[in-house]
């Protein structure tokens, strides 16, 4: 088997036109694996390496550390509740459903995705009835008129298929990171201690990136929408993070963001292409709000071609672009075998980390702002690239021993959480912030 460890590294370094990804030599030797037919392993240390090699470059920092089964642990929910429940991450609909012609996934955690999605199948929340009316209704059909109707579902393609649609053709010509990089004024900060990270992301991508920088110092904000929630989730990405809430549908909270823009020194979001500058907040404005401003942006489906505007998520990704329809077909199974952890969520996050990072240092080294952009779809078309293969590993679960002792108190409750895989120069991230729900914090940096 090819050694796909030492290919992604190539393909992310030379992506973040940095070498630092090989740069520092790491034993991550061992046994521990899921169990996939892609290469999410080589994958997932790939992308964690790649984060905390760019932050060992920007603070000059001469050996790092990672743990090979944390980090790939750290590829999925990391916390377990101590006496009590945190829900399921998935509600009584999302799923995936056959169809007439083949699978269609519905992602409708979201209220007003799940209720997008009913109105077009014309039926309560109730999963049989769906599960009913899908069986005779085409996949494309579904998938087509659910997304018109301002929802997310994704009809299952194979590798090939996808190959061979306008979206998969215009990601493969796609850099794996878009750079745009122009002449600034130089940082206020050295390294991340003070640095102020305005975080305009959701599940699940941007969160994670977040969270990896706010664990070594950087102060985060985070603001969210009125009545958007993470159920599952939050007590997962919120770590280390001020969480404020804004609507941006009002002057007074469009005022209020562009004041915590003019005084941020990296912006993080997620907002679809166009979307961020319908509101007022396009590149030319961000510029004039704060001229030494970076920022790293991340979406689902890419920056170009026909669907470059649509919503989507990790598990609608892999539906569209053969990830789970290769693992049905290699499995001999009879419905949809995705990936084992959401891979391209944590992998992306962990690459937008790395871009920031990067932007970071150009900045603090050149005297350069940096504008990056990167998708889900285009990090799963680096997984991809590497081939299939038939499935190595046992599967992995968390135990006892990988739980740090300490518990950590959040707004629901006491929980464990597992410990952290990295460090750096023996510094391991810490964050002083215990998880808690969004919206807690009044927008402002301190």
């Amino acid at each position: 088997m090819p050694d796909t460890y030492r290919y992604f590294q190539t393909q992310i370094g030379s992506a973040l036109n940095s070498q630092s990804a090989l740069a520092y030599v790491i034993d991550l030797r061992g046994p521990d694996a899921y169990r996939s037919y892609f290469d999410v392993n080589d994958f997932a240390l790939a992308a964690t390496q790649a984060a905390v090699s760019e932050y060992a470059a920007l603070t000059g920092a001469s050996r790092i550390g990672i743990d090979r089964r944390l980090a790939l642990l750290w590829f999925h929910l990391t916390t377990r509740p101590v006496g009590w429940d945190v829900g399921s991450v998935w509600d009584a609909i999302a799923g995936d459903y056959q169809c007439a012609d083949g699978w269609v996934r519905l992602h409708t955690n979201a209220p007003h995705h799940q209720k997008a999605a009913l109105e077009v199948l014309g039926c309560e929340a109730d999963r049989d009835e769906v599960t009913g009316i899908l069986r005779q209704r085409s996949k494309f059909e579904v998938e087509q008129a659910v997304v018109d109707n301002n929802g997310c579902a994704a009809a299952m393609m194979s590798l090939s298929e996808w190959r061979d649609h306008p979206q998969g053709q215009a990601l493969a010509r796609a850099p794996l990171v878009e750079w745009s990089v122009r002449d600034g004024g130089r940082p206020k900060h050295r390294g991340l201690k003070g640095l102020k990270v305005l975080d305009l992301t959701r599940v699940l991508a941007g969160p994670v990136a977040t969270r990896f920088l706010a664990g070594f110092g950087a102060e985060v904000l985070r603001i969210d929408p009125p009545h958007w929630n993470e159920p599952a989730v939050e007590v997962d990405v919120t770590l280390g993070k001020r969480c404020a809430g804004l609507d941006l549908t009002t002057n007074e909270d469009r005022d209020t963001l562009k004041r915590l823009i003019s005084q941020a020194d990296l912006l993080v979001h997620g907002y679809r292409p166009g979307a961020l500058a319908g509101l007022g907040f396009g590149p030319r404005e961000l510029q004039s709000l704060n001229p030494g401003l970076c920022d790293v942006s991340l979406c689902a489906y890419g920056w170009s071609g026909p669907w470059a505007s649509r919503r989507g998520f990790d598990s609608l990704v892999q539906m569209s672009c053969g990830i789970a329809d290769e693992g049905m077909r290699r499995a001999g199974a009879d419905r949809p075998v995705p990936l084992p952890v959401q891979a391209l969520d944590f992998a992306t996050g962990y690459l937008v980390a790395a871009a920031a990072l990067r932007a970071l240092r150009r900045q603090q080294t050149e005297g350069q702002v940096s504008s990056a952009r990167l998708s889900l779809a285009r990090t799963a078309h680096l997984l991809t690239s590497a081939g299939a293969h038939e499935a190595l590993g046992d599967g992995l679960v968390p135990a006892d021993g990988d739980f740090a002792p300490t518990l950590e108190k959040t707004s629901w409750g006491d929980i464990q959480r597992i410990t952290a895989p990295y460090e750096v120069d023996g510094q391991r991230p810490d964050w002083p912030m215990a998880a808690g729900a969004l919206r807690r914090h009044a927008p402002t940096w301190d």
